[in-house]
C-alpha cells in the first residue's frame, strides 16, 4: 500500500465526434498522485477537464487510456473495490423528490451493499443537520438542505476518499461554513478530501496541495504554500498625510494613485526591499500617515498560469 490515496498515470479521454461536433480530447495524459489524508484542490477554468477526471474516478466515464488506482485498487482490475473507496458529492442536486432524507440514505447504502446493521443513517443525518427533516419528502427541502443531503449520500459507505465537486457554489455563508466544518472533521478523522471550487480563497484556506488543470493537462501541482510563493510580487499601500502625487519611480516599481488619495507601489520582493520603496516616498517629501503590505494570493497564481497556457 502506498502513501497515495489516488494514483493516476497517463490518463486520457477523447470524446468521439457527434453530428457536427468534432472529436474532443478532454484529457491529454494526466499524471497525478494525491496523498492520503490530505485536502487536495483540483482547480481549472471551465472546460479544463476537471469534470471528466472526476467522472472517471466515479466510474461514470470510461477512460480512453491510462491507469487509475483508488486506495491501491486499479479500476480495471478491482472495479468494485476502487469504487467502494470513493464517495462523490456532485455539483448538481439530483434527488428523487419522493424519497425522504432517511430513505435516500438507506437506499444509497443498499446500493453499496452496506448491511442494515452497519448503516449510519441517523449519525449522518445529525452530522449534516437534517435530523428534524429525516422523514420529510426531498421535494420539500430547501436548496441548501438538498446540498447537505448530497454530502450525506456520498458518506453512506464510509469512503476513504471524498470528492466535493463545487460544494459551495451558490450557497449562503451559513451553509458554506457548515459544510466546511463537516469537511474538516472528516479530514481530521482520516478521510482524504478532493475539492474542486471556483472560490480560490476557499482553496487557499482549505487545501494542503493543489493541482491546476487547463486544456486537459496538469500545468502545475504543488503545495499551496509553494504555489503562493511562485509570485513574489508585493504591494505597499501608502496613505499620505495630506495631498500627494506619485514620485518618479525606477522600472522595477510600478505606482498608482487612487481617487481616495492612497498610493500603491508594486514590486518584486526578491529584488527590491520594502525599505527602498519607503525611501523613495519619503525622499519625495511625502509624509506617511499609514502603510500596509499586500501579497499575491492564489487568484494571482491561477491567472498567471492559465492565461498563458
Amino acid at each position: 500500500m502506498t502513501d497515495n490515496a489516488i494514483e493516476i498515470s497517463g490518463l486520457k479521454k477523447t470524446y468521439a465526434a457527434t453530428g457536427r461536433s468534432p472529436a474532443k480530447e478532454a484529457l491529454k495524459g494526466i499524471d497525478l498522485n494525491i496523498p492520503r489524508g490530505s485536502i487536495f484542490g483540483l482547480l481549472g477554468p471551465n472546460g479544463a477537464g476537471k469534470s471528466t477526471l472526476i467522472n472517471i474516478l466515479a466510474g461514470l466515464v470510461i477512460k480512453s487510456a491510462g491507469t487509475v488506482k483508488i486506495w491501491g485498487f486499479d479500476q480495471d482490475v478491482n472495479p468494485r473495490q476502487s469504487r467502494a473507496a470513493i464517495g462523490i458529492m456532485p455539483q448538481e442536486p439530483h434527488l428523487d423528490p419522493f424519497f425522504t432524507p432517511a430513505g435516500s440514505l438507506d437506499v444509497q447504502a443498499g446500493l453499496y451493499g452496506v448491511p442494515k446493521s452497519q448503516r449510519k443513517t441517523a449519525e449522518i443525518l445529525a452530522m449534516i443537520g437534517l435530523t428534524d427533516k429525516a422523514d420529510a419528502y426531498a421535494r420539500s427541502l430547501s436548496g441548501g438542505m438538498r446540498r447537505r443531503l448530497l454530502l450525506g449520500k456520498a458518506l453512506v459507505h464510509s469512503p476513504q476518499i471524498l470528492v466535493l465537486d463545487e460544494p459551495t457554489a451558490g450557497v449562503d455563508i451559513e451553509l458554506r461554513n457548515l459544510l466546511w466544518q463537516n469537511v474538516r472533521k472528516l479530514n481530521d478523522d482520516g478521510t482524504t478530501i478532493i475539492l474542486t471550487t471556483h472560490y480560490l480563497e476557499e482553496a487557499e484556506a482549505m487545501c494542503d496541495d493543489i493541482a491546476i488543470i487547463n486544456h486537459g493537462e496538469v500545468i502545475i501541482r504543488d503545495s499551496t504554500a509553494n504555489l503562493l510563493g511562485r509570485l513574489d510580487s508585493k504591494t505597499l499601500v501608502i496613505t499620505p498625510d495630506g495631498p500627494a502625487s506619485l514620485p518618479t519611480l525606477p522600472d522595477t516599481i510600478t505606482g498608482q494613485q487612487h481617487a481616495d488619495g492612497t498610493l500603491t507601489f508594486t514590486y518584486k520582493s526578491s529584488t527590491t526591499p520594502a525599505g527602498a520603496v519607503l525611501s523613495i516616498v519619503q525622499n519625495a517629501g511625502i509624509t506617511i500617515k499609514d502603510v500596509k503590505s499586500q501579497q499575491a494570493d492564489l487568484e494571482d497564481v491561477f491567472l498567471s498560469l492559465t492565461s498563458t497556457k
